[in-house]
């Protein structure tokens, strides 16, 4: 690993040209913009703060009532680097998480993708909403992330239905 200070030269360069700079306030702009679109449009459901991170994912959650009350949570991510949104379903905490895990792993998911493990996961349940995002029409991606995220949240709480209760 190069020493700290090659780093942020390079970064330094990289911001200097403008480019990174203008896309990463246009992505944070978009996301922060669907958030409130989100808490508007939905009101029955429980929205988070927004997450920017460190240029890995930025995210914020979507929740039903049906999955709070399960303890259990929706983040819509964007991916940085690579440049698509995805959904998990979350636990509030690791226990709530794995406990999530330890059922679903073994039910039908159908189009959803259960992690093999949960060491290093954050996620019991992930799907890709977007795999290549257009920014340049953003109504219709917010639509498509929207309708999307809903679909996943419904067939979530069936699966659930199926698998737990």
């Amino acid at each position: 690993m190069a020493p700290l200070n090659e780093y942020v030269d390079a970064y330094k360069l990289q911001i200097e040209k403008g480019d990174i700079r203008r896309a990463y306030r246009g992505l944070m702009d978009y996301l922060m913009g669907l958030r409130i679109h989100l808490k508007n449009r939905h009101p029955d459901h429980s929205v988070s703060g927004f997450y920017q991170g460190y240029m890995d994912m930025s995210y914020f959650t979507f929740t039903s009532p049906t999955l709070k009350n399960r303890k259990l949570k929706v983040a819509i991510i964007f991916v940085h680097d690579r440049a698509r949104f995805v959904v998990w379903l979350v636990g509030i905490n690791k226990q709530v998480q794995k406990e999530y895990w330890e059922v679903l792993k073994d039910c039908a998911c159908g189009e959803y993708r259960v992690p093999e493990t949960t060491k290093g996961i954050l996620s019991i349940v992930e799907h890709v909403l977007s795999d290549k995002p257009d920014f340049d029409d953003q109504d219709t991606l917010t639509t498509l992330l929207e309708e999307g995220m809903l679909r996943f949240i419904e067939d979530v709480e069936h699966i659930l239905t199926q698998c737990i209760d």
